[in-house]
């Protein structure tokens, strides 16, 4: 596994991964490694979190292992499963006479389905994975305290067969769109870091990496109409991707320059509710145009 040796080393491999990061998360990233240390990466919709665990696989050149979080989910659909159409085959061969299983033999580790917690306890190899627990806010009380539980010596039970215990603790990145609070037991054991969106050099300088062949003006001018979106207090902020988004449909539209005819016209590639329309439409248009203009040129 490739090691970081410094904070300028993380932010090297990461740009080298196709993710421009800023000296915060960089820091917050060069620590999980160092340390071997949870992080809870905080912060609104798009500015990237889940991004940075996959640049952070890819640059340790090490396996992603991703748990979706959702209201309801329990932590055995997030542990294991049980193999039922092979179970079901070997009840069969049994009873024709074909084999001599007995019904204990059902449930060893040779017909578990590793879930992702599972998965990632178990896995072997020189490289520890990184294991993503995505939106840990949707998951309720419960599920995060099993999480604190499996966080706290990397080891689960599996009643029918025993207790795995991982051999290299997989580097955990958490992330959260504070929907709710985390709980502080669970933010205690881990390192957390803010993520903003990102400045508007770093964000035309993503669009360029994200969107070969846009042209630079146009680049300018949409992190700059996006910059101005976000501060209209809108229901839903874009968030990078969104910026990605647009820029990639205005090159697909030959566009090199925003106009007011055009930006009406694909906004629902950078705003998805309607609320957030009628506040743009309110504020103007043409207005967001122009701030695009003059912010594109003073930093051009």
């Amino acid at each position: 596994m490739s090691v970081f040796n410094s904070i300028a080393e993380t932010r090297t491999s990461l740009d080298a991964a196709d993710y421009l990061v800023d000296d915060g998360m960089s820091m917050a990233l060069f620590l999980a490694v160092k340390l071997g240390q949870p992080v809870l990466l905080e912060g609104e919709p798009g500015v990237g979190k889940t991004t940075a665990a996959k640049a952070l696989a890819s640059a340790l050149g090490t396996e992603l292992i991703r748990l979706q979080c959702y209201e309801g989910i329990s932590a055995s659909e997030a542990l294991y499963e049980w193999d039922y159409p092979r179970q079901m085959l070997g009840i069969r061969l049994a009873e024709s006479g074909n084999s001599t299983m007995a019904s204990s033999d059902l449930f060893t580790a040779e017909y578990l389905l590793d879930r992702p917690l599972l998965k990632a306890v178990r896995s072997s190899g020189d490289v520890p994975p990184v294991l993503l627990i995505d939106e840990v806010d949707r998951a309720d009380d419960e599920f995060e305290a099993y999480l604190l539980e499996i966080l706290s010596d990397f080891q689960v039970t599996v009643p029918e067969v025993g207790v795995f215990r991982a051999e290299r603790p997989p580097l955990v990145v958490l992330t959260s769109n504070r929907t709710r609070d985390v709980h502080d037991a669970l933010k205690r054991r881990c390192l957390y870091h803010w993520v903003e969106h990102p400045d508007f050099e770093r964000e035309v300088a993503i669009v360029k990496l994200r969107v070969p062949g846009v042209d630079d003006g146009l680049a300018r001018q949409v992190a700059a109409a996006v910059e101005a979106l976000r501060g209209l207090n809108l229901y839903k902020p874009p968030g990078v991707a969104e910026t990605i988004d647009w820029a990639n449909a205005l090159g697909r539209l030959g566009a090199t320059r925003l106009d007011e005819e055009l930006v009406a016209n694909t906004l629902g590639t950078v705003l998805k509710y309607r609320e957030d329309h009628q506040r743009v439409d309110q504020h103007g248009v043409a207005e967001v145009v122009k701030q695009a203009f003059e912010k594109g040129l003073l930093h051009g």
